[in-house]
């Protein structure tokens, strides 16, 4: 195929694309009657267990057979909201798919409601009484460790009614979150500029796009623009995320945690000490991040790097990387990760697990999604690029992910929590990263890959722990009675811009809003996560660059671990300790001995 039979793809309907560019969903049913015969299956299921209400730990027959049964609901139900999904992913304009679509959330939601009882009526028991039942039959001991993590949250569940209460009220609490993303996502109007006698419409979508224009007045331009939206509305959206806090701060004291940080970490059991030693290591780094900032400004040869600079690439790539050629750069980047490995790749590109090409209605981006009974399907839109290329050495690395941890665990454990769920897929980035490099073929593609590479780090480690560490603040200053105005929320935010950007950059006033365009910070504590799955991914791929002795090995059981231990012991086995400062050191000795290497190349 050519590069313009690709070019049409975004014109062209689904059915005018070829079967061997789309991934196949046969895997899952192989036609309506199927696909029909599982919801009456689901259906069956779940009035086995409605009968199991009050009985369920009667004995130990009676359990099993709940756990069976409810694995069984559970699997199928799985394949259903999977099919529907992907299938309307494949074209969004569809009715038909819709439907479906909303048929199979329809059915989760009752599936929802009909089982709201099993989780009071098995933490109104004693947890020994449990432990001890499921020790009491071999079929049930690799139960254990789930039901006593179940149990760590019995104490920050409420009575039945007091559960109830929350629930009914939780609407009202969470008004503020959907105030904040009607705005942002339905009523937001980033406005246009005029610029070379042509109007250039500003969106969320397109506005880092627009900042990596040759075009400093642009840049200028769209940057100044954007942030008017946020300047009109900024009293709005602080009302919205100061109610967040303060919503967040209710659950987690009527729930007795110690604190709103403790209650979002509670649930992969992470301590505190994670999320203070993550920005507590950061800052001993951030004296490099201040370097790579002035090289780039001499790259880009301005007198004062600003706000709306630093997103500027030094050399545009006019390289074609057709989707063959991609994916064997992909496959040669991952050798050091052994043939096994290599072995399993193969089957997405040879079993119809891959949706490769954009077509009219596809849904944009990419992602790969799974579950036990299904292949790894993974959803591109290749368009012939390097970041193509990444994105789809990224999207593999979670369907390796899945299929390791498929193969090795039981249904029970075989989902990785969220923690651990971006490592293997930017381990499989910075191996491709490291082969592009070494097979690059001029001065220019070299510097262009190692500022892919800095600015990976900059925007995931120090960006994010930089929204972190703001999270923290705020919630600390809403603790101890500090009223969250407006001009507390943005000056704060702008302080710490200043201090994580370094007086090598020119922080734009206008900068002082950026903490507004963030809508993870309506899911408290979460972007830490990005960081420290960064961290944790170099360090383990600097192990497995580096030839340490059993890293690929440590690192495959990390593939195979799926959330049969807790995050933090899944990662130590892989030998990477999160709560020391290891990891930070060989996550940064890479950058720096990047950072050197571009500027011997300048």
């Amino acid at each position: 195929m050519n590069n313009k039979e690709i070019e049409k793809f975004d014109n062209l309907d689904r059915n005018q694309i070829n079967d061997e560019y789309k991934w196949d969903l046969t895997y899952l049913f192989k036609n309506n009657d199927e696909y029909n015969a599982a919801y009456v299956d689901c259906k069956k299921y779940l009035e086995e267990i409605k009968k199991m209400k009050g009985k369920i730990l009667k004995d130990k027959d009676t359990f099993y057979n709940f756990l069976k049964t409810n694995e069984k609901l559970d699997r199928l139900y799985s394949k259903i909201y999977l099919y529907s999904h992907l299938a309307c992913d494949t074209d969004t304009r569809d009715s038909k798919l819709q439907d479906l679509k909303m048929r199979s959330e329809n059915l989760g939601d009752e599936i929802a409601k009909s089982t709201a009882f099993v989780l009071p009526e098995i933490l109104s028991n004693e947890e020994n009484d449990v432990i001890n039942l499921i020790n009491s039959d071999e079929k049930l001991k690799k139960y254990e460790f789930s039901f006593k993590d179940l149990f760590r949250i019995k104490k920050h569940t409420l009575s039945e009614k007091e559960e109830e209460l929350i629930s009914k009220a939780s609407s009202s609490l969470s008004a503020s979150s959907e105030i904040y993303y009607n705005l942002h996502n339905a009523d937001a109007t980033f406005g246009s500029v005029e610029h070379n006698g042509k109007t250039i419409q500003i969106s969320e979508s397109n506005y880092i796009e627009l900042l990596r224009s040759k075009d400093r007045e642009l840049r200028k331009k769209v940057f100044e623009e954007y942030y008017k939206f946020y300047e009109k509305h900024k009293n709005t959206i602080a009302a919205c995320y100061k109610n967040k806090i303060k919503s967040s701060h209710f659950y987690s004291d009527v729930k007795g945690y110690s604190s709103a940080l403790n209650a979002s970490l509670y649930s992969d059991n992470i301590d505190e000490e994670v999320y203070h030693n993550l920005i507590k290591e950061i800052h001993k780094y951030l004296p490099d991040l201040y370097d790579y900032l002035l090289v780039k400004r001499k790259m880009l040869n301005v007198d004062e790097l600003h706000m709306y600079d630093i997103y500027m690439e030094p050399n545009e790539s006019k390289e074609k990387y057709p989707f063959n050629k991609g994916k064997e750069m992909v496959f040669n980047a991952l050798k050091p990760l052994g043939d096994e490995y290599l072995e399993k790749l193969n089957r997405p590109f040879n079993e119809g697990w891959i949706d490769i090409y954009p077509n009219k209605g596809k849904k944009t981006g990419a992602y790969q999604w799974s579950c036990y009974d299904s292949p790894s399907y993974v959803l591109l839109n290749y368009n012939d690029t390097y970041n193509s290329v990444s994105t789809m050495a990224h999207e593999l690395g979670h369907a390796m992910h899945s299929v390791h941890s498929n193969e090795v665990q039981d249904y029970e454990y075989h989902d990785y929590p969220i923690f651990l769920a971006e490592i293997a897929s930017t381990v499989n980035e910075v191996l491709l990263f490291n082969y592009s490099y070494e097979n690059a073929k001029d001065k220019d593609e070299k510097i262009n890959l190692i500022v892919d590479f800095l600015d990976m780090v900059r925007t995931t480690i120090f960006r994010q722990t930089m929204f972190a560490e703001f999270e923290m603040n705020m919630f600390d200053k809403n603790s101890k009675g500090i009223s969250l105005t407006e001009e507390e929320l943005s000056s704060s935010y702008y302080e710490l811009n200043q201090k994580y950007f370094g007086e090598n950059v020119v922080s734009d006033d206008l900068i002082r809003y950026e903490w507004m365009r963030i809508p993870h910070f309506y899911t408290p504590f979460y972007v830490y996560k990005y960081a420290t799955g960064l961290v944790s991914a170099l360090s383990l791929a600097y192990d497995i660059l580096n030839g340490v002795d059993g890293a690929r090995e440590r690192y495959i059981e990390f593939l195979s671990s799926g959330g049969s231990d807790y995050p933090l012991n899944i990662l130590k086995k892989a030998g990477v300790d999160i709560t020391s400062k290891e990891p930070f050191e060989k996550a940064f000795n890479m950058f720096k001995e990047k950072l050197q290497e571009l500027k011997e190349l300048m």
